[in-house]
């Protein structure tokens, strides 16, 4: 089963990620983890990915996709969770594509749906949360690069909401639920 996770900055798709891959052995496909693993790993791939964000630039869109097909063609497990792509209308036809290409399929889209102004409060509150139990807050976790974050998921990311609904794949469950409570809803949409 290869699914997507969407939903803005804060929504728990990473929370949710990480439950699927514990209870149903998916495998996670983080793009940021992927380029951070690939910088790391000397080979091809990851000498161009090394080399793109040592300059300083964006990974490009081939590069990421490049990387998704090395995991894809390696140990599928209970399928695929891809977290963080596609975020544009472009990387979505990319991973169609890709997936056709492989003999993959898309079998679900879920979006976490929140409420913007609920969403702030709980980041906001998990920052403060964070620095009283003795840790530190994640550098982006305060209302106003919270707001720059949600502002780019509108215009970049959201598209997608209506691309899958347009294919039929797509479910919506509520983020701002408990974490048990989406985990189960998400369940609910699997089989």
């Amino acid at each position: 089963m290869n699914i997507i996770l969407l939903g803005p900055p804060g929504a728990g798709k990473g929370t949710q990620a990480g439950r699927l891959v514990e209870s149903r052995e998916m495998i996670q496909l983080s793009t940021g983890d992927m380029l951070r693993e690939a910088k790391t790993s000397g080979t091809e791939m990851g000498k161009i990915v090394a080399d793109v964000m040592d300059r300083g630039e964006l990974v490009t869109d081939e590069i990421v996709i490049g990387l998704i097909r090395e995991k894809l063609e390696g140990d599928k497990k209970g399928g695929f969770i891809f977290d963080g792509f596609p975020r544009t209308l472009a990387q979505a036809d990319a991973l169609a594509e890709l997936l056709a290409d492989v003999g993959e399929s898309l079998d679900a889209v879920i979006e976490m749906k929140v409420d913007d102004d609920v969403l702030v409060g709980r980041i906001v509150n998990r920052a403060k949360e964070a620095v009283a139990a003795g840790g530190t807050a994640r550098a982006d976790d305060n209302e106003e690069s919270l707001k720059v974050r949600l502002m780019a998921y509108y215009k970049q990311t959201s598209p997608l909401i209506g691309y899958y609904h347009a294919k039929g794949s797509l479910s919506a469950v509520d983020g701002l639920a408990s974490m048990d409570e989406v985990e189960a809803s998400i369940g609910n949409v699997l089989g």
